[in-house]
C-alpha cells in the first residue's frame, strides 16, 4: 500500500508520495513564477548577455508549447497541460521510486508554471503568451517550466531502465541460485538412496 503521511517511529514526518510530488511541484511552480516575473522586469528594455554569442536572457512571449512549437495552438495546450496535470497527481502513488516521484512533480510543476502564464497572461480562456527567457544561440528560448519537464522526464527515465533493471539481476541471481540449491538437494537424495 502506498505509505501515508504521518510520522515515523523515529518521530520524523513522511509524505506520501502524492504528498511529495505535490510539494515538488510547487516549488518548481514558485522557482518558474519568480524567474519569469524577473524576466519581464529585468529584461524589458533589452536583453542581458551571459556568454557573447552563447546564451543571453531576452523575454520573449511563446504562445504555443515548449521550446516555441505549436504556436498557433495554445488553448489545446492549456488543455492537455491540466489533463497532464491531474494524471500525473493520480500516477505519484503508483509508482515506486523516489525518483520517480520526484520526476512526476516537476513534470506537474513544469506543467503548472506554464499553464499559469496562458491563464493569467491573456485576456481570454487560456490565450495568455509564456514567457520564455533563457536564449541559447543554437536553441529555441525556454524558460524554469520547460527545465523542470525535461529534468522530470529524464528522471522517469533513468528509473524505468537504469534501477529497475538493476533491481531484476538480483532476482535472477537468486533465481538461479534456487535452481541450485534444489539441484544439490536431489544429488544429496540420489546419494542417501546409494548408501541404503
Amino acid at each position: 500500500m502506498p505509505a501515508a503521511a504521518g510520522r515515523s517511529n523515529h518521530g520524523d514526518i513522511e509524505l506520501s508520495r502524492r504528498a511529495l510530488a505535490a510539494l515538488v511541484a510547487v516549488v518548481a511552480l514558485v522557482l518558474d513564477q519568480i524567474t519569469k516575473i524577473w524576466a519581464v522586469a529585468a529584461l524589458s528594455d533589452g536583453p542581458y548577455v551571459i556568454i557573447d554569442g552563447f546564451l543571453r536572457f531576452a523575454e520573449a512571449r511563446n504562445p504555443g508549447a515548449s521550446f516555441s512549437t505549436f504556436t498557433d495552438q495554445g488553448q489545446i495546450i492549456g488543455v492537455i497541460a491540466i489533463g497532464v496535470i491531474a494524471v500525473v497527481f493520480v500516477l505519484a502513488d503508483r509508482v515506486h521510486h523516489t525518483i520517480d516521484v520526484v520526476g512526476l512533480g516537476l513534470i506537474m510543476g513544469g506543467a503548472a508554471g506554464n499553464l499559469a502564464d496562458r491563464i493569467f497572461r491573456g485576456d481570454g480562456f487560456l490565450d495568455g503568451a509564456v514567457v520564455d527567457f533563457i536564449d541559447f544561440d543554437f536553441f529555441p528560448s525556454f524558460n524554469v517550466a520547460d527545465t523542470a519537464i525535461n529534468i522530470g522526464v529524464g528522471l522517469l527515465l533513468i528509473g524505468t531502465f537504469v534501477l529497475r533493471h538493476g533491481e531484476d539481476e538480483p532476482d535472477d541471481a537468486a533465481a538461479s541460485d534456487a535452481e541450485m540449491s534444489v539441484g544439490d538437494g536431489s544429488r544429496s537424495e540420489d546419494g542417501d538412496g546409494r548408501d541404503d
